[in-house]
């Protein structure tokens, strides 16, 4: 069944998705509750800064602030979010006022700068907003970004205290690094993925200080970070037997397969048919993308965001055990998945099947047994598509 004939069905009563409640009347209840709640001026902490694509390289960037401040410390956060349904991260979504203002990449105005500034602040820091109308209450779903609440034109914009930056940060954005570096050594001081592209889109760090699209920025970052730390994997022994890591979250399953060998990566992704990208199909699509030891040229058109969210997360993972591996990545996108929250979904999925012990097996084929278990689809469909799978090495036996 069509997700759309789901909630004609459920009418929001009756659970079908296998939500506890209705993602769509949370997003509903949330607009009737911001209605009267925000007007043309506004005041409170902004929590993260948007970079629109929309008329390149002329963009809309804006300040995003907690319209609720006791949900400012986690507003922006998807790593504190894991295990939250729909409806919470609707909810708490819902409650960000993004702010719009026309300015080219290269900008060096006044209120460029300030928002470079609040994309680096170590905490949520308080600005004052006017409008040039009453903000426009829809909500905005991606498969790359995170939910974004209502959104309005701003006139202008006053940061109303002073601006708390960790020196750390500070160094690393002054020392006139190339984005990559600078990037790398972000998250080599601790800072996390989601604070390293917001201060890359806010245009702090390259060279030519140009700012970024949020959407751009979210996988740029991915692929920065990962061909760092992978750098670090292909150093390490190999995996000594068969691990398979699983996470579920949102609908989203992943089964993950490590194997003896060097570093070598292979992503699935198959769609129930109802799900949001194959609401129309009949059948269950399933997509592969692929990367050798050396790496890839190519961008993952066929997976875009969520193939290098995904990777990422399996490098940190191999990172930490001091070990790299073959890896087949299965992920089943069940037709309960409606509504795109955007790559978070994955990259959190992932690092979170890390964070519990594997499954061992002395064989591939064993571990296959194990894998055609828990997942819906038949194996031999992502074994006919696996360039990883149709090898076969001294370690399978």
């Amino acid at each position: 069944m069509k997700s759309g004939s789901l909630c004609l069905l459920c009418k929001g009563s009756r659970n079908l998705c296998g939500n506890k409640t209705c993602p769509l009347l949370a997003n509903y209840a949330m607009k009737l509750q911001m209605k009267n709640s925000v007007g043309t001026d506004f005041f409170g902490p902004c929590t993260s800064l948007f970079v629109g694509r929309s008329g390149y390289p002329n963009v809309f960037i804006g300040p995003v602030a907690a319209i609720d401040p006791e949900t400012a410390p986690v507003a922006d956060q998807p790593d504190a979010w894991f295990g939250q349904d729909y409806s919470k991260v609707i909810e708490l979504r819902s409650m960000l006022l993004r702010s719009k203002y026309r300015q080219g990449i290269r900008s060096y105005s006044r209120f460029v700068e300030d928002n470079r500034l609040l994309a680096m602040a170590e905490r949520p820091t308080d600005v004052e907003m006017m409008f040039k109308s009453k903000p426009s209450m829809d909500m905005r779903f991606s498969d790359v970004v995170q939910p974004m609440g209502p959104s309005a034109m701003l006139d202008r914009m006053t940061v109303t205290e002073n601006i708390k930056i960790d020196r750390r940060v500070e160094y690393i954005v002054s020392d006139n690094l190339k984005a990559a570096e600078a990037s790398i050594k972000l998250y080599e001081n601790n800072q996390d993925i989601y604070k390293i592209t917001n201060i890359l889109s806010s245009g702090a760090l390259g060279k030519d200080k140009k700012m970024v699209p949020t959407r751009w920025s979210i996988t740029a970052v991915d692929d920065m970070i990962f061909k760092e730390v992978v750098k670090k994997v292909k150093d390490y022994p190999s995996v000594g037997e068969f691990l398979v890591y699983s996470s579920k979250y949102l609908d989203n399953h992943f089964e993950i397969l490590l194997m003896p060998g060097n570093w070598e990566f292979e992503n699935f992704e198959a769609w129930a048919p109802g799900s949001i990208w194959a609401q129309s199909a009949k059948e269950i699509q399933i997509v592969e993308e692929y990367e050798p030891y050396h790496g890839r040229k190519k961008y993952a058109e066929k997976q875009a965001g969520g193939y290098y969210a995904a990777r990422l997360g399996i490098a940190e993972g191999l990172n930490e055990m001091k070990r790299q591996a073959r890896i087949v990545s299965f992920r089943e996108i069940s037709e309960g998945y409606t509504i795109p929250m955007g790559v978070w979904v994955v990259r959190e999925t992932v690092r979170n099947a890390f964070k519990n012990p594997p499954e061992k097996f002395a064989s591939l084929d064993s571990a296959l047994r194990h894998i055609r278990m828990k997942l819906k689809i038949p194996l031999k469909n992502y074994r006919i598509q696996s360039r990883i799978l149709q090898q076969r090495t001294i370690f399978d036996f």
